[in-house]
């Protein structure tokens, strides 16, 4: 492994105080390109700049285009310093030499990896405390319900499939309130996202470490008929996000599965979403009687899990070392309040805190502000316990396919909808559980031959 990283209080220390001729100027490529999101990565580049004497050249990439951009600046050996990225990137990027995984964990080191929510690490690790980037922020899709009608009827938190399916029989009285609003749209992304979580909370997924594995006949059977369950308690038709949030906003379902961008909607902060369950678009009534859960658990696995799309810094193999470990540290550290209010309903911290103050950025992250046509900080639209379940999930970070190496195939097994359907199939009541298992291996088995 390669020295311990300069530190930036090393930086301010000693780089700062080299003459002018010894400053040096690093590549990050960022795909974060919204006109507002740059104008806060160029305001930390300068921040660093003004504190070390290095330049940081913030060079926007959109996010589709990232992977070829990525390969054909290695092969011609003109790669970035540093590249802010998604999880999908991170293993076959650190497998083809793009990064550089011992100056990733030299920060990671440094920083304290303790700090850091394990999820994160775990999802970003080559071998033992070997890892191929740096975990920045992510966010965890979440089970959205109402703490009202769930107190009033003495129900548990929705964390496993039992409390969500007590939770439906108590409270599904459509039209009034559907006890659940669960996505049936095949050929939507988003019921994939909802699926992976449901299949993850039960500890079943179609990959092992040589690629693809048929899925577990009795835990997936646990699977289909949770699901079929929460499908029967929504409305008929093709279901996706935009359902799930309409009826929820309007106080006709008691749950639903979304993503945390909900969550200043939900508070009437943004006129192009705003709650209907009352006359006052505005209003923050239904925020209040919102709770979160962003780790379930199935029958065959009682630990759970969540499924999170985490965002990481690669330190690519060409970088200018020193300084790119030097703006990696500061945008996890001084700069990481910033590094975070790029988006802070989709940024949770990944990074808890520092040693001296284990709390120290979820605190922070809590006070920023989020919504569009209206802003206000988190902490004052939701109580403490709402706002440490949203960055619970984090511990329990999952995806199909990342901790045996095998996200392409994961991916590849996702976008054929394979699944998708033959759920819908079932639900539908086409064929029975076991039947729906065996032809679901088959089919994927083929596709990715």
């Amino acid at each position: 492994m390669k020295t311990t990283t300069l530190t930036v209080s090393a930086l301010l220390a000693g780089t700062f105080l080299a003459s002018a001729a010894s400053a040096e100027t690093i590549r990050f490529w960022t795909t974060e390109e919204q006109p507002e999101r740059l104008a806060i990565q160029e305001q930390m580049a300068a921040d660093f700049t003004a504190a070390t004497g290095h330049d940081v050249d913030v060079i926007p990439v959109t996010e589709s285009d990232l992977g070829t951009r990525a390969t054909a600046a290695f092969a011609a050996g003109d790669l970035p310093d540093v590249i802010y990225h998604t999880l999908q990137y991170v293993l076959p990027w650190a497998e083809a030499g793009i990064l550089d995984p011992d100056a990733a964990t030299d920060i990671i080191d440094d920083l304290g990896d303790d700090t850091f929510a394990p999820g994160a690490l775990e999802m970003a690790e080559i071998d033992d405390d070997l890892y191929a980037a740096v975990p920045v922020d992510g966010w965890t899709q979440m089970v959205v319900y109402r703490t009202d009608l769930f107190e009033a009827a003495g129900l548990e938190a929705p964390n496993s499939y039992a409390n969500i399916l007590a939770a439906v029989e108590a409270l599904h009285n459509p039209p009034e309130v559907f006890g659940f609003v669960a996505a049936t749209k095949i050929d939507e992304n988003f019921m994939s996202q909802v699926l992976e979580h449901v299949f993850l909370a039960n500890g079943v997924s179609p990959v092992d470490d040589d690629g693809f594995d048929e899925l577990d006949e009795d835990a997936t059977i646990e699977v289909l008929e949770f699901y079929k369950a929460i499908a029967e308690a929504s409305p008929p038709g093709d279901l996706f996000w935009q359902q799930s949030r309409e009826l929820y906003f309007a106080g006709q379902a008691a749950m639903i599965i979304w993503s945390p961008f909900i969550l200043d909607e939900l508070a009437g902060l943004r006129d192009s979403a705003p709650p209907t369950v009352n006359d006052d678009p505005t209003s923050r009534e239904l925020a209040s009687n919102t709770g979160v859960v962003t780790t379930i658990s199935g029958p065959s696995n009682p630990d759970g899990a969540a499924w999170a799309d985490i965002r990481y810094l690669g330190i690519t193999s060409g970088a200018n070392l020193d300084v790119a470990q030097a703006f990696v540290e500061y945008s996890m550290s001084e700069g990481y309040m910033s590094t975070l209010s790029i988006a802070p309903e989709g940024k949770f911290p990944v990074r808890r805190g520092t040693e001296d103050n284990p709390t120290e950025y979820v605190d922070g992250w809590s006070m920023l502000d989020v919504g569009v046509d209206r802003r206000a900080p988190l902490s004052d639209l939701y109580p403490e316990e709402v706002i440490g379940s949203i960055v619970a999930g984090l511990e329990t970070a999952a995806r199909w396919g990342v901790e045996e190496g095998q996200l392409s195939v994961a991916s590849q097994i996702i976008n054929s909808q394979i699944i998708n359907r033959y759920v819908r199939e079932f639900i539908d009541g086409e064929r029975d559980a076991a039947a729906t298992v065996a032809i679901i291996n088959e089919e994927l088995a083929a596709a990715v031959e």
